[in-house]
């Protein structure tokens, strides 16, 4: 087993990261608040607007060090805590300029940006760093399991990246070999992070998959861009996204479509449905394609419902959107094989069920950076007159 300690040397801070250590005692995951900066050090900072995620804010100082506080969209229980705040000081900002910083409160970790190694967790966050191209940074993942990419499945193949296991069984040996200067996670309780803490290495929350609305998802990248000295890039490439997203929606209004139709989600696993609430992104995306989803409550994530009661709701329902990883081509057929009660359902039985299978599509590796696609294929089924005739659909189509 190799020991933490022989990579010791490895994760020793620079001068002058002990000494901006000193003015900022880190106890940013420890769930703490942070305390008050000085707003005279702030200055206005046009590539950390950030629009539609909740789940972080970034504050710039006059020197460059940028603020940026992380806290939980969705505010929820079940999760471990999530309030974290880290000064990221850029690398060629002198010693004595850190030094003589006296503007920043106790509560923030220190990380020099821009990073050159990290691990990854999530195929959420592998697209942000996919979208920057900036794969060369990854040095580790956590699976491959329905990954695509190839230039991904070649970089594990000889070694530039690593598999470090799954959530609660991650190989520390790995991760310290990998050498990251910090790790982005998915703080689920369950994760397994507190071994991989006793590393010492930094671990910075990825949030994306809590926010409530697609286009807050997409503008994590903008957070990845922080830590990657992309600060340009990233804006450039969610402003693309934005504009192709609200452009489609203007497609959509009270003036070009006559009636919504309604739509539900999900299919019965191990005697239960998984329905995801009224305020999820999937229920925001619904929406915004002109279509009513079924459920209409405050929920942010899902529920496991009895099939009665999820029949009560969706028996009309105009369309039925399934995500699966179906082992040969999806079908009718075996929609009623996996559940008998599937053909009472009137989507079902005027063959308007909305099919995506993640084993012949990368769905997790790009939607989150295509909100807009995912929108726009939408729209081709909720309302085939808004788009071209000769529309192709990237991950949604009418099941055959």
């Amino acid at each position: 087993m190799i020991k933490a300690k022989f990579y010791s040397s490895f994760f020793i801070l620079h001068s002058s990261l002990i000494i901006l250590s000193l003015l900022l005692f880190s106890c940013g995951q420890t769930g703490r608040q942070a305390g008050d900066v000085d707003t005279t050090a702030i200055v206005e900072d046009s590539l950390c607007q950030i629009k539609y995620a909740k789940g972080f804010q970034v504050r710039t100082l006059e020197n460059g060090i940028r603020l940026v506080d992380i806290a939980d969209p969705q505010t929820d229980e079940d999760r471990m805590p999530v309030s974290y705040h880290f000064a990221l000081v850029p690398r060629t900002l002198a010693d004595e300029q850190i030094a003589a910083q006296p503007l920043l409160s106790a509560g923030y970790t220190p990380v020099h940006v821009p990073v050159s190694r990290t691990l990854v967790m999530t195929m959420l966050q592998l697209s942000n760093f996919t979208a920057l191209d900036a794969l060369d940074v990854v040095r580790g993942i956590t699976g491959t399991k329905n990954l695509f990419n190839k230039e991904v499945r070649a970089r594990v193949k000889d070694g530039r990246i690593v598999k470090i296991g799954m959530e609660g069984n991650f190989d520390t040996e790995l991760i310290l070999a990998a050498q990251p200067e910090v790790i982005f996670i998915s703080p689920f309780k369950r994760g397994g992070y507190e071994a991989i803490k006793e590393t010492g290495i930094t671990l910075i929350p990825h949030l994306g998959y809590k926010e409530l609305t697609p286009l807050g998802q997409a503008e994590w990248v903008k957070f990845v861009g922080l830590f990657l000295g992309k600060e340009a890039e990233a804006d450039s490439i969610f402003r693309g996204i934005e504009d192709r997203y609200e452009s489609l929606k203007l497609k959509v209004n009270s003036e070009n479509i006559k009636t919504l139709p309604t739509v539900f989600s999900g299919e019965m696993h191990g005697g239960n449905w998984y329905a995801v609430g009224g305020r999820n992104s999937l229920a925001q995306l619904f929406r915004d394609a002109g279509a009513e989803y079924i459920i209409n409550d405050d929920n942010t994530g899902g529920v496991n419902i009895e099939f009665e009661q999820l029949y009560a709701m969706a028996a009309d329902a105009n369309y039925w959107r399934i995500l699966n990883s179906f082992p040969s081509d999806f079908s009718y057929e075996a929609l009623k094989a996996s559940e008998p009660r599937n053909e009472l359902f009137r989507a079902f039985r005027e063959k308007k069920v909305i099919y995506c299978n993640m084993k012949q599509t990368p769905y997790y590796e790009l939607s989150p950076m295509q909100p807009d696609v995912l929108l726009a294929d939408l729209i081709a089924i909720f309302h085939p007159e808004l788009m071209s005739e000769d529309y192709e659909p990237t991950f949604y189509r009418l099941l055959k």
